[in-house]
């Protein structure tokens, strides 16, 4: 059996930054949008929904393929570069560094990334990562975007 293809966009929102959030995501096969994702915080950061957006991913991608998920081609495309960077850079030295920046203070957001990190671990750290511009009509980015500010616009009116 071939392996799938699966092309997945995430974004978080923040109104306020701490504030109500909501994040987002878009799971592609083969051009076309197989499912939607989102949730939200009533009282959180930015940083905090992007993150939330990609580990919310990955729990309902091992969940829906069970033990064969780690033959499926994943890439994650986001338009954050905390998340980028820290995912595929910054994470390594944190971890041998007791979670502490190269400036000694702690890593902001260790939980979510302790919880990310053994997540694509789970999954043989087989994850592409790319960026994707934000907010420049790329039209998955778009709809991760669309459903991020929506759960954020929710909470925000309550």
């Amino acid at each position: 059996m071939a392996n799938k293809k699966i092309e997945i966009y995430t974004d978080g929102s923040s109104l306020g930054n701490p504030g109500p959030g909501g994040w987002g995501s878009v799971f592609v096969e083969e051009g076309k949008i197989i499912k939607e994702l989102g949730g939200f915080d009533k009282d959180t950061t930015n940083n905090r929904m992007e993150l939330m957006a990609v580990i919310e991913t990955l729990k309902y991608l091992c969940a829906r393929q069970g033990l064969t998920h780690k033959k499926d081609n994943v890439t994650i495309f986001a338009d954050s570069n905390y998340v980028l960077s820290g995912i595929t850079s910054w994470i390594f030295n944190w971890e041998k560094n007791g979670w502490k920046t190269a400036n000694k203070k702690q890593v902001l957001n260790q939980d979510l990334w302790k919880e990310l990190i053994e997540l694509i671990r789970g999954y043989d750290n087989k994850i592409n990562w790319e960026k994707v511009k934000g907010h420049s009509g790329h039209i998955y980015n778009d709809k991760a975007d669309e459903i991020a500010t929506t759960y954020a616009s929710k909470q925000k009116g309550n």
